[in-house]
């Protein structure tokens, strides 16, 4: 991120200090264009939605409305009209060629938190201020303020959990900011995530450490779990993820030890092979220790456009146009 300081020493970033010249620029669109005779001209709303009905009709009359493809950026997650329309306008076309920015960082999470919550969008994210253990994966928040846990002052949060007496612990290939700021710092092989992830529920279950507490009587599945991993000892994967076995066996007994902790994977453990599985394990850890939904652990934030209650149900996917891949 490029950077600039100001007399004070404060450094502040070029994007926002420069917002109001951007407002304020003499050639910044106020109103929309329409293409007629092969020029882009001023038009008023109504002329541009006219003219985008105009376009679209004939298309999805002639070859279905999977014809017309939606691309969503990332500025859709952090404005009001941008969690509250899309919606709205994919389900007017019943379309489902839809193309989005978080497919490119994210959607192993989605994918993961679908099958296991049955909402794709139950994406939980820790407790920063009441957590006493906070486990970070692939995660830089020092420098991106968070991503899917978006937190004011993300890196003031950090620090005042370890005034507090808490633990930060990351595991990151590179010694980031965040990583420096910790208490424990893991530098994993990259692509590794998964594979020290499952050791680390190995240890919970072969040292007795799980604890559903009072998520006992809604979880599923455990038994077929500990057969899952029965081969993921520490040992077998140090070498794979050049972590240490009695490393990887600290980790799970610090994580079980806390009072209260969460685990949050990002961008790291997303975009690597395995990646689903890995975003998978990180809710595993925080089902395993009793602190998935409660206080200081991983909670389930609902923003104000959310549904509520979340609807559950299966995740249904369909085949896609590009190689016919699910």
């Amino acid at each position: 991120m490029i950077a600039t300081t100001c007399s004070a020493g404060v450094h502040l970033p070029c994007k926002g200090a420069a917002f109001g010249a951007v407002d304020s620029d003499p050639d910044r669109l106020r109103t929309p264009l329409v293409r007629r005779d092969g020029e882009l001209r001023e038009a008023t709303w109504d002329e541009a939605f006219d003219a985008v009905a105009a376009g679209l009709r004939p298309v999805v009359e002639r070859y279905g409305p999977h014809a017309v493809g939606v691309v969503l950026g990332n500025p859709n997650v952090h404005t009001m009209a941008g969690a509250l329309y899309p919606t709205v306008l994919l389900g007017a076309l019943g379309t489902r060629s839809v193309f989005t920015a978080s497919t490119v960082d994210q959607m192993p999470k989605h994918v993961s938190c679908g099958l296991l919550y049955g909402d794709a969008n139950a994406i939980p994210v820790p407790d920063l201020d009441h957590t006493d253990h906070l486990l970070l994966i692939g995660a830089n928040p020092l420098e991106s303020n968070g991503s899917l846990c978006t937190a004011p002052d993300f890196p003031g949060k950090l620090k005042a959990l370890k005034a507090r007496g808490g633990t930060l612990t990351v595991i990151d290939p590179r010694r980031t900011r965040t990583a420096k700021l910790a208490d424990r710092h893991v530098a994993i092989r990259p692509g590794g995530d998964a594979l020290l992830l499952a050791a680390m529920t190995y240890v919970l279950f072969d040292e007795h450490l799980v604890e559903l507490g009072e998520l006992a009587p809604h979880v599923e599945g455990v038994e077929q779990l500990r057969s899952a991993v029965r081969d993921f000892t520490p040992e077998a994967v140090s070498g794979a993820c050049d972590v240490d076995a009695d490393e990887i066996r600290a980790l799970a007994r610090e994580l079980a030890a806390a009072p209260t902790a969460a685990v949050y994977g990002r961008i790291g453990s997303c975009t690597v092979p395995h990646g689903t599985l890995a975003s998978w394990l990180v809710d595993v850890l925080n089902i395993l220790t009793g602190n998935l939904d409660r206080p200081g652990g991983a909670l389930f934030p609902q923003a104000a456009t959310d549904r509520t209650p979340r609807p559950a149900g299966p995740v249904r996917g369909s085949r896609s146009g590009a190689g016919g891949r699910g």
